[in-house]
């Protein structure tokens, strides 16, 4: 049985499936920092135990050599149209550069992506691999606004949650789809109900602002930054509003910024086909017999039919609720965020073709943001109200309809699951900014930009049009031809090498390099 914990973590540093996709914001480089927050100065103290919003669990354990965590709240304007006005607070965490101080560069700030994961809870549980990064910087990342304790996005309450992410979100029928989107304006109205004040300022541009503000108050007079899935996007937010403030940035799992709503969905059918295409090579090239399918095509086969009988038949999963056909969906996603989990997808399977979905519902339970005492997180409310923040488009029932069949010819498996997901964004309050980010960043200093062949999430191509879209002599573009979600926590030292040799001594590689 997979780890919770540890599923629940890399959930964090992924993009979830309802990836954003479109941003806005304005030229130049607006350094303005909301009136007198920028003289604030931060007050660290030992971490409390995440909030549930969080994700829960006990406080984050000392690094190797016994370095501890510590905490702070840092205050920001809720509207930066008004940043005089009120203010909400955002919760970050640290752990100070382990090298002398006469070498250390300023705080490198990271943002794992979804959007919608707690860095507070993130970074501590991969803390240990930033080890090499941390001899010359203060490791520092937060909870954008919405998120976790930084004035959290609220829908819907824990029971109704399970009862959502139950629901069918592959209709069928004139009924199936008349409930879902029945669900998808219910799960909206909620969120405009708990946190109406909240979701005008969730926006990717009011977080880039906050990260402007954070850098001055950590003392750097320039951004310092590494950016994951999501992150890419509001890393290139940030270069685009603030050019002449990013230091050395890099950006790893990249979101396309030349893409809408529907564009992204449909980058991802592809992404996510092509990883479970790379799975069932994997598992049947080996010497001994794959449990699950004796070719490739009899693994896919086999999963098309699993998730059929779902449909009309759920099986006993983590008790006392079933595995649906959508759970083992997002399930199956899930696991193919990392090469590391291909192993449990392979049990889960085999457990599900016996009538057992235990697996397979603990993989969809992490990748939704619950944890084993059937709380969530508010990943998902955040997700979806940042989204909704950032993209302009609102599909309904009939366009998604028309486009079936483009989804299901880009994945059988995961078509349909991703066009339904199209209609989130559906009533929800609050209109969208834009069809996609602005990224355009003239007169910033190189961002190393790292595209994965194998991104199921975040689709290899998305690199090269990030690089393109950043403008002449700033993307510097990097290959890593591999599997999962991202590179540089692939561990490959090719990557790890080139990262280090820009963050900790401003070497960029050449263009184009490619690992291994």
């Amino acid at each position: 049985m997979p780890n919770p914990a540890r599923l629940r973590a890399a959930a964090l540093t992924a993009t979830a499936l309802l990836t954003s996709a479109a941003l806005t914001g304005c030229g130049g480089d607006d350094s303005s920092g909301g009136g007198d927050v920028t003289d604030q100065k931060l007050s660290w103290k030992d971490c409390p135990a995440p909030s549930q919003a969080e994700g829960g669990g006990s406080t984050p354990s000392p690094l190797p050599g016994g370095a501890t965590w510590q905490c702070a709240t840092m205050k920001t304007p809720l509207d930066w149209d008004d940043p005089k006005g009120d203010t909400i607070k955002l919760a970050l965490i640290r752990a100070k550069a382990s090298g002398p101080a006469d070498r250390r560069i300023g705080s490198l700030v990271f943002n794992f992506g979804g959007p919608g994961g707690s860095g507070v809870t993130t970074l501590p549980a991969f803390g240990q691999d930033y080890g090499t990064l941390r001899t010359r910087y203060d490791l520092v990342s937060f909870d954008p606004r919405g998120v976790g304790r930084s004035d959290p996005v609220e829908c819907l309450d824990d029971k109704q949650l399970d009862t959502y992410f139950q629901q069918d979100s592959t209709p069928d029928d004139a009924a199936e789809r008349g409930k879902l989107l029945a669900n998808t304006r219910k799960f909206n109205a909620a969120c405009d109900k708990n946190s109406g004040s909240t979701l005008p300022h969730v926006a990717t541009t009011d977080a880039a602002r906050d990260m402007d503000l954070m850098r001055q108050v950590l003392g750097d007079d320039r951004l310092y930054y590494f950016g994951i899935s999501y992150g890419t996007e509001l890393g290139g937010v940030y270069a685009h509003l603030f050019p002449k403030k990013v230091g050395r940035a890099v950006f790893d799992a990249v979101v396309d910024p030349t893409q809408d709503a529907e564009q992204s969905s449909l980058g991802q059918a592809r992404g996510f086909q092509l990883a479970l295409d790379n799975f069932a090579k994997d598992c049947t090239s080996k010497t001994e017999d794959c449990p699950i399918g004796d070719s490739p095509e009899d693994v896919k086969d086999r999963i098309t039919r699993l998730l059929k009988n779902l449909d009309r038949k759920p099986i006993p999963g983590v008790f006392p609720r079933d595995l649906t056909q959508t759970a083992a969906t997002s399930g199956i996603a899930q696991a193919l965020y990392s090469k590391d989990f291909w192993e449990y997808l392979t049990e889960g399977l085999e457990q599900a073709y016996d009538g057992d979905g235990r697996v397979l519902m603990v993989l969809s339970d992490s990748l939704n943001g619950r944890s084993e005492n059937g709380q969530y997180s508010n990943i998902t409310a955040a997700n979806v109200a940042i989204n909704c923040a950032d993209d302009k488009a609102r599909y309904d029932e009939r366009y998604v309809q028309d486009r079936l069949p483009e989804f299901r010819k880009a994945s059988a498996v995961f078509g349909d699951y991703l066009a339904w997901s199209m209609v989130s964004c559906t009533d929800w309050a609050v209109p969208g900014a834009a069809d996609h980010p602005d990224v355009s960043a003239p007169g910033a200093p190189p961002v190393l930009v790292i595209g994965n062949t194998g991104d199921p999430a975040t689709p290899y191509e998305g690199a090269g049009r990030m690089v393109d879209a950043l403008g002449k002599d700033v993307g510097v573009e990097l290959t890593y031809r591999g599997q999962g979600h991202g590179a540089y926590d692939s561990k490959d030292k090719c990557v790890q090498n080139a990262v280090h040799a820009y963050l900790l001594d401003g070497r960029p590689p050449a263009a184009e390099t490619v690992c291994p």
